[in-house]
This record gives structure tokens, C-alpha cells and sequence, in this order.
């Protein structure tokens, strides 16, 4: 059976804890930061984890990792 391929935008995208957790950044932070507020764009800065929903679809598309 051939390799499965890494779809490298996740791979870019998003990375995982030891525990198995799909950590990813913050949407909304790449322009017209000007009328956003700036404790708004401060907590922007923190990333998040995936639901266990997207969690699922994104194991997919990153095999090996």
C-alpha cells in the first residue's frame, strides 16, 4: 500500500500536545486590526485547541504526525 501524502496547509497550520490535543492560533488576526480593540487583538495573540469534531477531520489530513 503507497504513503499516504500530509496536506501541508495543516501541517502548517496546526501542531499537537503529548496528550493528543490539536493546538491552533487565533482567526481574525491577520488585517484590519485598526478597529479592533486592543485588548481584543492581545488575547488574538493566545492560540486555542481544536473541538473534538474539527480534532477528528484534521488527524486525517496529518498522518503522521
Amino acid at each position: 500500500m503507497p504513503k499516504q501524502k500530509t496536506h501541508r496547509a495543516s501541517a502548517k497550520r496546526f501542531s499537537f500536545t503529548k496528550t493528543g490535543k490539536v493546538k491552533r492560533a487565533c482567526a481574525f488576526k491577520a488585517h484590519i486590526l485598526t478597529k479592533k480593540s486592543t485588548k481584543r487583538t492581545r488575547k488574538l495573540r493566545k492560540g486555542g485547541y481544536a473541538s473534538a469534531t474539527e480534532a477528528k477531520m484534521i488527524r486525517r489530513l496529518l498522518p503522521y504526525k
